[in-house]
């Protein structure tokens, strides 16, 4: 099962892409964990992501798609995946969809967590209350609803275009979340 998660800062993707991957045993992708992994590995896109990274730039979609066709070539995502944090534009699931009619594979589903903005920025204040992570204050969640709104948004209409869009109600309690997402799935 090929899957890609959507949904905004705060909506449960990474609750949800823990338990899929427990429940499917195809491992979760994050452009992070991969970048790190690259890097780390030393591999000659890792390399690059990192000079770029160490100069205080934003890695390019060309590195980014790159790391990320390698990863999808490892032998664990065989059987499927879950990609959380990619793509994020337009032009990166234009590439990934590239990418994937080369290796002769397609998606199976994007699973959109619909979630309400103030609701967000609700839980978000909660978790930082409970997690004393910076990034999660009022104004940081708020911009990075706004950046989620115009870069990754429009995900939903590219992917829903091609048939590939399950909407569920990412404001649930987690287990019927996943739930909604395994009937979406079928599964």
């Amino acid at each position: 099962m090929r899957l890609i998660l959507l949904g905004p800062p705060g909506a449960g993707k990474g609750t949800q892409a823990k338990i899929l991957v427990d429940a499917y045993g195809i491992p979760q992708l994050s452009t992070g964990d991969i970048l790190r992994s690259a890097i780390a590995d030393k591999t000659p896109l890792g390399l690059e992501a990192k000079a770029i990274m160490d100069r205080g730039d934003l890695v390019s979609d060309d590195v980014v798609n790159g790391i990320v066709s390698e990863r999808l070539d490892a032998e664990d995502c065989k059987p499927g995946f879950i990609l959380d944090g990619f793509p994020r534009t337009i032009a990166q699931a234009e590439a990934l969809d590239r990418m994937m009619a080369d290796k002769g594979i397609k998606l199976d589903a994007v699973i959109e967590l619909k979630a309400d903005a103030d609701e967000l920025v609700r839980r978000v204040i909660q978790r930082a209350k409970d997690s004393n992570r910076p990034d999660d204050n009022p104004d940081v969640i708020r911009k990075r609803l706004g950046v989620y709104e115009s870069s990754t948004a429009p995900l939903v209409d590219f992917y829903g275009r091609q048939g590939l869009v399950k909407t569920v109600d990412g404001m649930a309690a987690v287990e019927d979340v996943t739930g909604s997402i395994k009937s979406a799935l079928g599964r």
